[in-house]
């Protein structure tokens, strides 16, 4: 007994200091997060105003709400799963323990839930960004985005049904005893394991699909070309992700539930941060402006923009854009820019306004470019022009 009892307290400090990082690190996420989250929305509304939002704007706060409740799920401790058949026997329903485990499950079916709400309202806000950023483009690539939508809604009812259908009785979700089955261990049940997978991996490849393709058929220069498609498809980090979280409870059912709970947080957390990279990547760049070379913080030269530019920051497209029809032809004329290029209109229909979002950001000012074709890059109305191009002017002062 003397022998054994210094093994086992130094195992419990173990797992109780593995317990400490493993929470601090699911709040710091969260706090980075959300940081990121309330720069997006700084960024947004000094360019368009509070009035300007789009609809992306207000589902990535659905996201971070999922999100906080996502952590606090995680945080929590054990449930039913990784027990033997003696140990749930042998477990009083009175103990501690026993309570515990029953409450952790019941946080585990919440934790599943909110996870699949926290992704489906981060793909819904990327879907109504890429609206923006496509617009103009012909009916084809409207047919994409309204394909991703179908595709989104279908797999987050998919989801659900996964969580909701498949214990039956409900109940057995927080059973100790008799072992309710792996079905009802909502930590490792397979049918949720595998639909979320599964799920999430072919949104998030179309989801990146939509938009690097057109990119790639661009007259970008090949380092923009790069750039952009960095900041477009930083989801593949989010299949990164997917792919641990469930490797960890397929391979190790017992233990393995821990190690998919702390990659599920971080799966949570890139996602966040990829569906505001490309908001907040221009305004950062603003800031550290001062302290790069002159080379590379100098202005770019004004270049003309045509009829019907827009913004990917910007709101959406106005009525005389929307009663425009579709170029489908609308790539010939790419050609790219600096970041915060003030584009400078020498008539009255031709507004100051500044490209943002993409670090290698796409416009449609070739010099040979109709004045009626829609760019790539979808953007803003008059009142969000001046008011990029007022921010233009007050950082270089």
């Amino acid at each position: 007994m003397t022998a054994t009892q210094p093994g086992s307290d130094r195992a419990a400090g173990a797992a109780a200091a593995a317990e400490v990082a493993f929470i601090t690190e699911l709040w710091t996420l969260y706090a980075v997060g959300l940081s990121a989250t309330m720069l997006r929305t700084y960024a947004r509304v000094r360019a368009v105003g509070l009035r300007g939002l789009r609809a992306d704007d207000y589902f990535v706060w659905v996201g971070i709400s999922a999100l906080g409740h996502e952590v606090g799920h995680a945080a929590n401790g054990s449930a039913n799963n990784g027990m033997s058949e003696t140990q749930r026997e042998s477990l009083d329903p009175n103990s501690d323990e026993y309570m515990k485990r029953v409450l952790g499950s019941k946080i585990q079916v919440a934790g599943w839930s909110t996870y699949v709400c926290l992704m489906t309202s981060l793909k819904i806000s990327m879907l109504f960004f890429l609206t923006r950023l496509m617009f103009g483009l012909g009916r084809s690539f409207q047919l994409r985005i309204c394909i991703g939508f179908i595709l989104v809604i279908t797999t987050f009812i998919t989801c659900l049904v996964s969580i909701f259908a498949f214990c039956r009785p409900f109940r057995n979700y927080w059973a100790i005893y008799p072992d309710p089955g792996r079905s009802c261990q909502a930590a490792i049940s397979l049918p949720i394991v595998w639909s979320t997978f599964a799920t999430n991996v072919s949104t998030d490849i179309y989801l990146i699909m939509i938009p690097i393709p057109i990119l790639w058929q661009s007259s970008l220069a090949l380092s923009k070309k790069i750039a952009s498609t960095v900041v477009l498809g930083a989801g593949i980090f989010v299949l990164v992700c997917a792919v641990l979280k469930s490797a960890f409870i397929l391979a190790d059912p017992i233990n393995g539930a821990q190690l998919a709970g702390s990659w599920g947080t971080r799966e949570a957390f890139v996602a966040v941060m990829t569906t505001n990279l490309p908001m907040i990547f221009p305004l950062i760049k603003r800031w550290l402006r001062p302290l790069l070379p002159k080379q590379l913080s100098a202005s770019p030269k004004v270049e003309k923009s045509p009829e019907g530019f827009r913004t990917i920051g910007g709101g959406g497209p106005g009525a005389e854009a929307r009663r425009r029809p579709a170029s489908a032809n609308a790539l010939t004329g790419l050609s790219c820019s600096a970041s915060e290029e003030l584009v400078a209109d020498e008539t009255k229909k031709e507004q100051e306004q500044e490209d943002i979002l993409l670090p290698g950001e796409i416009t449609d000012i070739e010099a040979g470019a109709s004045s009626r074709r829609p760019s790539l890059v979808p953007g803003s109305d008059d009142a969000e022009q001046k008011a990029w191009t007022q921010l233009e002017h007050d950082s270089r002062k």
